[in-house]
């Protein structure tokens, strides 16, 4: 058990990631904590596809001047590119995040969920 964890550290780190981030969605009731949970989940998933597409001893997929020879294993570049999209999109996702926040922070002068919650009621 000792060994597959040490020589799959990245599943590991992606579980943590994932775990982590979770528990400060549900867990935390200060929005800017939710959002940093959020992107650590989303972090954990980008580990995890980068990590599920690794090949041991995998070459660029770019054809070979000979096609004759011997036959490569092959990376796929498509989870890497899937994975450049997500970031920009979550980075964007994170500034409108923010920006909510901040917006919410001025009008009602908290961050904590369960106060809002109680303002909203109480108007």
């Amino acid at each position: 058990m000792i060994e597959l964890l040490a020589t799959r550290y990245a599943y590991v780190t992606f579980i943590l990631l994932i775990s982590i981030g979770l528990y400060m969605v549900i867990a935390s009731p200060n929005l800017v904590k939710k959002v940093i949970g959020v992107n650590l989940f989303q972090t954990g998933i980008f580990l995890f596809f980068v990590a599920a597409a690794y090949v041991e001893g995998g070459t660029t997929p770019v054809v070979p001047d000979d096609p004759a020879g011997p036959a490569l294993a092959v990376v796929s570049p498509l989870p890497h590119v899937i994975v450049l999209t997500a970031i920009v999109v979550g980075i964007a996702l994170t500034a409108v995040g923010l920006a909510l926040i901040i917006r919410i922070y001025t009008e009602y002068g908290t961050l904590r969920e369960d106060v809002l919650r109680e303002v909203r009621t109480n108007d």
